[in-house]
């Protein structure tokens, strides 16, 4: 693994959010002032075929990067809000399913945030 692909993952991995590929750029650049966003895109595609990160990618908005855990998300469908939900593994129950052998799931639930309710409040508008 080079030296910017372990400097990715730490970044990944220390954060709390879900980055984008620009936001671990200019992070990498305080570690490495050498380094070009193509170098970043190479390696989050790396180490995510890997399976050392996951992406989060949500229609409208840039892909997102995350630590491996298992864990879910909740998106708001007006402005992308990404939060993470831990909600019992249903891999089990899925399997029942499903006629073929599942190695992972990825759930997203779609939500508007308070944040774009308060907004569509201020403008008069009573869609919840």
């Amino acid at each position: 693994m080079t030296k910017n692909a372990k400097y990715i993952l730490e970044i990944i991995n220390a954060s709390d959010k879900h980055l984008t590929a620009e936001q671990i750029f200019l992070c990498l650049k305080e570690k490495n002032a050498k380094a070009v966003l193509a170098t970043v895109y190479n390696n989050l595609s790396s180490l995510y075929e890997q399976g050392l990160i996951s992406k989060v990618s949500i229609e409208g908005f840039p892909d997102r990067y995350d630590k491996i855990k298992r864990h879910d998300h909740l998106v708001c469908k007006r402005c992308g809000k990404l939060s993470d939900i831990t909600l019992r593994d249903m891999t089990e129950k899925l399997q029942k399913e499903v006629p073929v052998q599942i190695l992972s799931y990825d759930l997203k639930i779609n939500y508007i945030c308070k944040e774009c309710l308060n907004k569509e409040d201020e403008k008069g508008g009573n869609e919840k």
